[in-house]
């Protein structure tokens, strides 16, 4: 393929993310003005619980975009970002539960109830600072940050590839849930961390505290977006398609992969992670269910049905496929994950580039005919 190709290609994929952009912040700015604005006995109002249930789907989507990042771009295909998405939640619900003080069940105002109940006696070290929101928000990119560059150096450095990757990140998504299960972590164990109050003194029950977790939601998903194409259409975004395409070619002519790889890598759980951080405040609990692989392949199926390497496709993956969960497992409860496998099956064999891609074929056959046409016509 051609440079010139390559080049309209990217301008194509930059040019139809505008509309999803517009869409992403219309939806969100439309929905916060029906909850604040109108009166709920208006036909147009929006309750807050579907505002807090649009925020959750915009931090699916940013949870599709790391793994679309990894996938699409670099052919490592991550069945355990569940792991950065739920440790993001972790720190957020850490100082979450700090905030609540000595308001809560047992009235401690320095441990959680939970330790109370369990009968702990002084805060473990590893929540020291996490009453400090700059800590929290450090916490949130560093410790999934850090696990991502650990976990990757040693399997990238190793040239461990393909399925037997595939299997390491779900083994290491499988550890942490049982680890977090244990009420001897000190982070709830089986019921996680909940209760929550306020978020920076805003209550977290009003209405303009969750609009505003919506349209930041909104905001930062906008910002994901833009910078992870920024980061694949420079140079060091070319180096990761080629190694995609060829590793052992790219390889061959110097290039360290490796550490591309692993870069890429922590990017991408750094933004699994600011996605769990924003998750939790607007469902109000985290547990250690996050962990569980389900959802971690669950992640890719959204990759997968909007269009793997395209970004813009993994957001309309997820809102979609999420909506859609939420309509049918009310409708069909049982039959919700045998539709949604089929589902998963249907697009590999007939759809490989997901909808996005679906949409291009489209277009490409519509032009092929119009120049037919004309070609016919232009005839004596």
């Amino acid at each position: 393929m051609s440079r010139f190709s390559l080049w309209r290609q990217h301008e194509a994929r930059a040019t139809a993310t505008w509309p999803v952009v517009v869409a992403v912040f219309a939806m969100a700015l439309l929905a916060a003005l029906g909850n604040l604005l109108l009166p709920e006995s208006s036909a147009l109002h929006v309750s807050t619980y579907t505002v807090t249930l649009l925020g959750k789907y915009l931090c699916y989507a940013m949870l599709a975009l790391a793994v679309d990042v990894v996938w699409g771009y670099c052919g490592i295909l991550s069945l355990g970002h569940g792991v950065f998405f739920a440790l993001g939640g972790y720190a957020m619900g850490m100082y979450l539960m700090r905030q609540i003080g000595d308001r809560g069940v047992y009235g401690n105002a320095l441990l959680p109830d939970f330790m109370v109940f369990l009968n702990w006696k002084e805060l473990p070290w590893y929540w020291l600072g996490m009453d400090h929101f700059w800590f929290a928000l450090l916490m949130v990119m560093l410790i999934p940050g850090g696990l991502a560059f650990l976990f990757g150096w040693l399997a990238f450095r190793s040239r461990v590839t393909g399925v037997y990757l595939s299997i390491m990140t779900q083994a290491l998504t499988y550890a942490f849930m049982l680890s977090f299960f244990r009420n001897e972590m000190g982070f709830g164990g089986n019921n996680g961390l909940t209760d929550f109050k306020d978020l920076l003194g805003f209550n977290l029950q009003a209405d303009t505290t969750r609009v505003v977790l919506l349209l930041l939601s909104a905001v930062l998903l906008i910002i994901a977006l833009w910078l992870s194409q920024a980061i694949l259409r420079s140079r060091f975004g070319k180096v990761i398609i080629a190694i995609r395409d060829g590793e052992a070619r790219a390889r061959f002519l110097g290039y360290q992969t490796e550490r591309y790889k692993v870069w890429l890598f922590v990017y991408s759980a750094v933004v699994a992670a600011v996605a769990g951080a924003l998750y939790v405040p607007q469902v109000g609990i985290i547990n250690p269910g996050e962990f569980a692989p389900i959802n971690s392949i669950e992640i890719v199926i959204w990759v997968a049905v909007g269009g793997r390497g395209t970004l813009v496709g993994a957001v309309i993956g997820a809102l979609l496929i999420n909506y859609a969960k939420t309509r049918f497992t009310a409708l069909l409860p049982d039959a919700w994950l045998f539709a949604l496998g089929g589902l998963f099956v249907l697009v590999t064999l007939f759809l490989p580039k997901g909808l996005v891609g679906l949409t291009a074929q489209l277009r490409a056959t519509t032009g092929k005919l119009s120049s037919y046409s004309l070609g016919q016509r232009s005839e004596p």
